[in-house]
């Protein structure tokens, strides 16, 4: 139960699934979570952290208040870390089926997942990370809407995020890790 005093923070997204799983990481640290749907043209590049970097900035100027923003992609060991930063890129383009038919032909299918968030608070820019690793699965399993989650199995886990539902997930997930530090560091702040 969140008291009155617990720390609010803003986040950029109008994803119905991403507004959840936030929600639900952060309201049990004492943390409240206001989704802000805005859109933000992002910068394409390997380089998440320019690309968090920018979406802040750009954010921050739209809104005007302290909020975080959010980027998450996978890293293929045999891909030299691609998709990476562009992993919406190649989501979009590909969708779930063309991406485990080319995942699936690579010898190495080691993958990390990881999620990168920035904090504004118009002066400084504070990163959280988190990442899981794991592989990626020969078909797509599980529930389509929420982008990878099909796709990416973790490490010690024979299903993928997409079967092992929100509760699941939300336990282990890279966005998990990275949204825990971003509480401790609010909570840390307040």
């Amino acid at each position: 139960m969140l008291k009155e005093s617990s720390p609010t923070v803003r986040f950029l997204s109008s994803n119905g699934n991403k507004i959840r799983e936030v929600q639900d990481i952060l309201a049990p640290k004492g943390v409240k979570a206001i989704p802000v749907a805005q859109k933000i043209e992002e910068i394409q590049t390997d380089n998440v952290e320019s690309l968090i970097r920018d979406k802040a900035i750009k954010a921050f100027e739209i809104i005007g208040r302290p909020l975080f923003v959010e980027h998450a992609g996978l890293y293929a060991d045999a891909l030299n870390d691609l998709p990476g930063g562009l992993t919406q890129v190649f989501w979009d383009k590909l969708e779930a089926d063309k991406m485990s038919e080319i995942f699936k032909l690579l010898r190495n299918q080691s993958v990390t997942a990881k999620t990168h968030i920035g904090l504004i608070d118009g002066k400084t820019i504070r990163m959280f990370v988190g990442e899981i690793g794991g592989s990626f699965s020969d078909e797509p399993r599980g529930d389509r809407t929420f982008q990878w989650d099909c796709v990416f199995v973790p490490e010690g886990y024979s299903t993928t995020f997409a079967e092992m539902g929100s509760e699941k997930k939300n336990k282990i997930s890279m966005r998990r890790i990275a949204l825990d530090r971003l509480a401790e560091g609010l909570l840390h702040d307040k």
